[in-house]
């Protein structure tokens, strides 16, 4: 397992990037809003790349998700399933569940408890 941990923040929003076993997990904490969303977007590995094209988002650790921060996730699902590639999120709650929820993401994407069971087969 390769850990290559980077953290990128920009306004309320913190990134860490770790790679596991080939995929990338991405554990957020902060807000994903219109000021950060262009950052997230920026920090996500390309779809085409592996380990992007794999890809997990942690959300266990963010507040709040506006519809810029739905809109960036919506790019990243779209992005990596030409490549045979999947975006799963993780410890996604409260009202970031609810947001998601609201605008059907929860079934577009899958969403699993924690990143441990994001990342099994």
């Amino acid at each position: 397992m390769a850990d290559n941990r980077e953290a990128v923040g920009h306004g309320g929003l913190s990134v860490v990037r770790a790679d596991v076993d080939g995929i990338a997990v991405l554990g957020l904490e902060g807000e994903v809003d219109y000021q950060s969303s262009s950052a997230l977007t920026r920090v996500m590995p390309p779809a085409d790349d592996d380990p992007g094209r794999r890809l997990v988002l942690d959300l266990s650790q963010v507040t709040f998700m506006d519809s810029s921060g739905v809109n960036a996730l919506i790019a990243a699902h779209q992005a990596r399933r030409p490549v045979q590639g999947w975006l799963r999120l993780a410890g996604v709650r409260g009202a970031v569940l609810r947001t998601l929820q609201l605008v059907g993401l929860d079934t577009m994407i899958a969403c699993f408890p924690s990143v441990e069971d994001a990342l099994r087969p």
